[in-house]
Parts: C-alpha cells; sequence; structure tokens
C-alpha cells in the first residue's frame, strides 16, 4: 500500500496542479467584478491647476460624457497612457 501511495501521489499532484493551470487559461481577465460599475461618479470639487481660482466640480458635468483619470508620476502604465490622453 505504501508503494502505492508514493507513485500515486505525484500523479494527483500533477492532476490538480493541470486542473488548475486549464482552469486558470480558461478564464477572461477583463472580467472583474467590480461595485462602481454602473454607479454615478461620488460628487467632488477640485481646484484647477492651471487657472487659479476656478474649480472643477462633478455637478458642472451632470448629464455629460467625461473621463476622470487618476494616475500616478510612478506608475509606467500610467505614463504611457498619459500621452494619449493629453
Amino acid at each position: 500500500m505504501n508503494k502505492k501511495l508514493v507513485y500515486m501521489l505525484p500523479l494527483i499532484l500533477l492532476a490538480v496542479m493541470m486542473w488548475f493551470l486549464v482552469r486558470g487559461l480558461s478564464l477572461n481577465p477583463r472580467d472583474v467584478p467590480s461595485p462602481l460599475v454602473g454607479k454615478p461618479a461620488p460628487e467632488f470639487t477640485l481646484p484647477l491647476l492651471n487657472q487659479p481660482g476656478k474649480t472643477f466640480s462633478t455637478k458642472d458635468k451632470l448629464g455629460q460624457v467625461w473621463l476622470f483619470n487618476v494616475w500616478a508620476s510612478w506608475c509606467s502604465g500610467c505614463r504611457t497612457e498619459h500621452e494619449n490622453l493629453v
């Protein structure tokens, strides 16, 4: 019995790893559930950097389609994306 287990254990582990591999490859990486999809943006007001005294508010954009992209200077993907947005 002990000899059978020695031979079967690697096969079982290999089968389990193959199952996880096949399962992982069948998933769509773009299907990421988000509680924010389809919800309105939260209300906020921000000062404009290039126009002192003026502000950007979500209330001013009601009924319009707009993009608010948050990124960081240390994020290489964000820097690449920034070139397309400006």
